[in-house]
């Protein structure tokens, strides 16, 4: 397990997935937001996401950052030849919890269909029900590793310091 600590006193722990190629990594700190916490935890055929946030935006853009790196894209990394993009997002769910679900579905679809894979939040509209953002990326090759964003111990709720969140990938 990795630990980075960011200049703002924000953790994150992340530990490599089960098949070739995905190493122990972590964000680079200037991803994280103050109070944010993203892990990774491994399970055969599956991905654990546990996000600890203060905001429920930020939980939003720390599972965002988190699909990137699973995606092993480092928009920093300046060997390779990124071209950036930008794709607006929007989902509808009945709850909090079905609306993460969505939103990584939507950005594993993007990933899948069109080698879009989202770096970045520009803009993000949230709603009870809904959420529409812009996000920025970059176009690549990623790897077809998320099968499906599962309901499976699905979590997005308040906590003591801020917000929680859990979601399963199928891998």
């Amino acid at each position: 397990m990795t630990t980075v600590t960011n200049g703002h006193g924000c953790v994150a722990r992340a530990r490599g997935g089960h098949r070739p190629g995905i190493t122990a990594t972590s964000p680079s700190p200037a991803a994280l937001k103050p109070g944010s916490l993203f892990r990774w935890v491994d399970h055969t055929a599956e991905l654990e996401l546990e996000i600890e946030a203060r905001s429920e935006h930020d939980v939003l853009a720390d599972a965002l950052a988190a699909i990137s790196e699973l995606l092993e894209v480092d928009p920093e990394d300046a060997s390779r030849p990124w071209e950036p993009a930008r794709r607006t997002v929007r989902a509808i769910a009945a709850d909090r919890p079905a609306l993460l679900a969505a939103w990584l579905d939507e950005l594993v679809f993007l990933a899948e269909s069109e080698g879009f894979v989202a770096t970045g939040i520009e803009r993000l509209e949230l709603s009870a029900r809904e959420l529409s953002a812009t996000v920025s990326g970059v176009l690549d090759d990623p790897p077809p590793l998320v099968k499906a964003v599962t309901y499976h111990r699905l979590l997005f709720e308040p906590a003591a310091d801020g917000y929680v969140a859990r979601v399963v990938l199928d891998v």
